[in-house]
């Protein structure tokens, strides 16, 4: 296994890397930004879909008692009324009396303000959820709110998925999709933004079996993060205390990555109970249960819920995989992702723009990108582009040169983490590649 000689990356070294490459820019940058809003480069984006089609196929495509869906971000006004949105998913909101910055006052260390070390004002509670108008007029009739939280979507249909896909419960509803919040004090790059995308799924269980399902999915997600490459001495399993937990928890437990800043949250199982369904239930005069032809009785089925935030495990996998070795001239930077989430498996790189060699290479390209997510790279000598590949992730180089064309229609695979070489007829490239790809994705186990 390949030893990383870093444990952990500065906060601005992520940063300047992640706009060097393409992983993420500031929003509207050339307006001067807009406060924790960030857009995905041509490399973030590839890195953000790969967490989100990982976890879709371990959550979804590869089981057979979860389903999927894809929910409007704007719902009925009444739908926040009833799950306690509305009245309850606030923040206690202080303003210094001297700067007028304001601040979470569960999140202040002192009384005075750090910016200028003033007083603070009473505080109030200041609600989360972002505020529009639907129709022509902005009056109160037409108030609608961007959604919070992708679950709600999930519970005001599961009627409706529940009878089309002719699931038995036990089973859950999965969805990706944006959130909005409107944060008091968002930041730590884009680990807390007030848009995000969220990646939910709601377990649906007979009462008196959601203890057994909470600690079930809680142990799921755990190996999900280590299965796909995240170290495991950097999470850790941090339970709830009953005064902070959720409106609408039983129990609830944090699953917390080392950050550059520390300990934070990476994702949060929760044991909703059927406070979601008697409530929606309640507001509309709908009954919401399940029958269970098995033993023949009614009943609302309590919820279990695993909640990542997209945004910040892609965060986490940026940070856990940052590495770097040598010094001076020697120094290399290397981005240690496991291939299923590295934003590109394969880049073929001809030895130079050489017209004997291009054509070859992109020969090798065009085979190889029906396969795997590749890229074509032929700017700059051939080790400032080892070099490059090796700051975005990419797990293997294939490389053409000359006596590809000339002698043994070969290439030369080079590992990433090794540096290793080994020549290849292109005939068998493929296979190769796959060999290889299956090394590391078991050496890259956490």
């Amino acid at each position: 296994m390949v030893k990383r000689t870093l444990s952990g990356t500065s906060l601005e070294t992520l940063v300047s890397l992640s706009k060097r490459r393409g992983f993420v820019f500031q929003s509207s940058e050339i307006y001067g930004g807009l406060s924790s809003v960030w857009d995905y480069g041509p490399v973030g984006v590839e890195l953000k879909r790969n967490v989100k089609d990982a976890w879709w196929r371990s959550m979804v495509r590869e089981r057979d008692d979860v389903v999927g869906m894809d929910a409007s971000i704007l719902m009925h006004p009444d739908v926040w009324v009833a799950s306690g949105h509305l009245e309850s998913f606030t923040d206690p909101l202080v303003e210094c009396v001297e700067c007028h910055r304001r601040y979470r006052a569960d999140q202040l260390e002192s009384d005075v303000c750090p910016n200028c070390g003033g007083a603070f004002g009473e505080p109030r509670q200041f609600n989360l959820m972002f505020k529009t108008f639907m129709g022509a007029l902005e009056e109160a009739a037409n108030t609608v709110y961007l959604r919070p939280e992708t679950a709600q979507a999930m519970f005001v249909n599961f009627e409706n998925v529940q009878t089309t896909s002719r699931k038995k419960i036990p089973f859950g509803i999965a969805q990706i999709g944006k959130s909005f919040r409107n944060e008091i004090t968002p930041g730590n790059f884009f680990f807390r933004t007030r848009e995000f995308e969220q990646m939910e799924m709601e377990y649906f269980c007979e009462p008196g079996t959601d203890d057994e399902w909470y600690d079930y999915w809680i142990n799921f997600s755990m190996n999900w993060f280590k299965s796909h490459g995240i170290r495991s001495e950097k999470l850790t399993l941090r339970h709830h205390d009953p005064d902070e937990l959720p409106h609408y928890s039983k129990a609830s437990a944090d699953i917390d990555y080392e950050f550059p800043w520390g300990w934070d949250e990476l994702e949060t199982i929760s044991n909703r109970t059927d406070f979601d369904l008697k409530a929606h239930a309640r507001k509309t005069g709908k009954d919401i249960s399940y029958f269970d032809d098995q033993q023949k009785k009614r009943y609302v089925p309590f919820v279990v819920e695993p909640a990542m935030g997209a945004d910040r495990s892609v965060l986490a996998f940026l940070a856990d995989a940052y590495d770097e070795e040598g010094e001076g001239k020697q120094r290399r930077v290397v981005l240690r992702f496991h291939p299923d989430i590295a934003p590109f498996q394969i880049a073929v790189l001809p030895l130079s723009r050489n017209d004997r060699l291009v054509p070859t290479a992109r020969r090798v390209y065009g085979v190889l990108r029906s396969h795997f997510n590749t890229q074509y790279d032929d700017s700059q000598s051939i080790g400032r582009r080892y070099r490059r590949q090796d700051e975005i992730g990419t797990p293997l180089c294939v490389t053409v040169d000359f006596e590809t064309v000339d002698e043994d229609d070969a290439v030369t695979i080079r590992n990433r983490d090794t540096m290793e070489q080994v020549r290849v007829p292109i005939e068998n490239l493929e296979t190769a590649i796959r060999d290889q790809l299956d090394l590391m994705r078991a050496d890259s186990q956490g």
